[in-house]
C-alpha cells in the first residue's frame, strides 16, 4: 500500500465496523425475540449471560478453565459485573462451580449439560440466519466467504496478540 488505503481494505474495514456494530446492538438477540425462539426459562436472562457461557466454552475448548474474574477480563467488563451474570447463569443451572485442584482458593466456572444446550439451541439460530442471508449465494461464494472470513480472523487475532 502507498499511505491510502485501497478499496478492498477500506471495504473489509466497513464491514468489520458493520458487523461489530450489529453485534452490539444485539441484532441477534433481537431477531430471535421478534421470531419467538427465544423461548423457555432462559429467555428472561440478559444476553451477557450467554455471552459469558460462550467465553467459558471456547476457554474449555482450548483447555483453559476461567474464574469469574479472568471471565470479566476476556468480556471486558468489571469483577462485579462478572459476578451477576455468572450468579444468573449459576441460579438458571447453566453453570456450576468446581473447585481449583491447584489452587483450593479459586473457583472455576464450568458448563453444565443445560448450558451447553443452551449454547448449542444459541449456535443453531446463529446458522440458520446465516444461511438464510445466504441462501441466495453461489455455492463458491459461501465457501470462499467461510474460508476467506475464518482466515481473516485468525490472522486478525494473531495481529492484535502481538
Amino acid at each position: 500500500m502507498d499511505g491510502k488505503p485501497d478499496s478492498d481494505v477500506a471495504d473489509i474495514e466497513s464491514a468489520v465496523v458493520a458487523l461489530r456494530r450489529a453485534q452490539k446492538r444485539r441484532t441477534l438477540a433481537r431477531l430471535s425475540e421478534r421470531r419467538g425462539e427465544r423461548t423457555g426459562h432462559h429467555a428472561e436472562l440478559p444476553d451477557s449471560v450467554f455471552e459469558l457461557l460462550d467465553v467459558i466454552e471456547s476457554a474449555t475448548e482450548r483447555g483453559d478453565t476461567l474464574t469469574i474474574t479472568e471471565a470479566a477480563a476476556v468480556l471486558d467488563v468489571d469483577q462485579p459485573r462478572s459476578s451477576r451474570l455468572a450468579a444468573q447463569a449459576l441460579d438458571g443451572g447453566l453453570l456450576r462451580r468446581e473447585a481449583d485442584q491447584h489452587d483450593g482458593r479459586r473457583s472455576l466456572l464450568a458448563l453444565t449439560p443445560e448450558g451447553r444446550d443452551v449454547l448449542t439451541e444459541i449456535r443453531e439460530f446463529r446458522r440458520r440466519v446465516i444461511a438464510e442471508v445466504t441462501a441466495g449465494w453461489a455455492v463458491e461464494d459461501r465457501a470462499a466467504l467461510a474460508r476467506l472470513l475464518t482466515r481473516f480472523v485468525q490472522d486478525f487475532d494473531s495481529v492484535s496478540r502481538r
